[in-house]
């Protein structure tokens, strides 16, 4: 999923500027790890805007049993445009997903002003089922093993064991593939 329109409130960047970096964000909605790395991705947001572009990647754990639901849930939302507010929102009530399960996907989705019928829709005919499974397949492929991981100029980092000192790793990086790129 790629949604830096909505991952980032700066304006669109100028034809001149630097291509944007792309930090790809494995994660699993029903992740409290991944909830815990919102604040270092709205961080990077706040630091980079367009310069640096979030893709959130499907990465559903098996031990979650609504993370696959909540995966093709978030490529709904992106459809509906509000893919990262979505993402976040689910985010911020794992605990609640793992009670109420796809009723919560639903009930989310009517929240942010998405139509709510047609999420309930797309988690019974599967329509993104592909687009989740290829992202798991890839995660897999790259070594991805938990979440969240970040994959920004071909590093891997991974944050299910631990956040500390990611975010400076990220602005490492990114700082210097901006600078090459200008």
């Amino acid at each position: 999923m790629s949604d830096s329109s909505s991952a980032s409130a700066a304006p669109s960047a100028p034809a001149s500027a630097p291509p944007a970096v792309v930090l790809d964000v494995w994660c699993e909605l029903q992740c409290p790890d991944c909830r815990g790395a919102l604040d270092d991705l709205r961080a990077l947001r706040e630091r980079y805007g367009d310069r640096l572009e979030l893709r959130l990647r499907h990465f559903p754990l098996e031990k979650h049993k609504h993370a696959f639901a909540a995966a093709q849930a978030a490529e709904e939302a992106l459809e509906q445009g509000k893919g990262w507010p979505y993402v976040e929102a689910v985010l911020a009530r794992v605990e609640e997903l793992d009670r109420a399960g796809e009723s919560l996907l639903v009930e989310v989705a009517g929240e942010l002003g998405l139509d709510a019928e047609e999420f309930d829709t797309a988690l019974i005919d599967g329509r993104h089922i592909l687009i989740v499974d290829a992202d798991q397949a890839e995660g897999k492929a790259i070594g991805v093993t938990g979440t969240p991981t970040y994959v920004i100029g071909g590093e891997r980092l991974d944050g299910g064991k631990s956040q500390e000192g990611l975010r400076e790793r990220i602005e490492e990086i990114a700082d210097r593939l901006l600078a090459g790129a200008g």
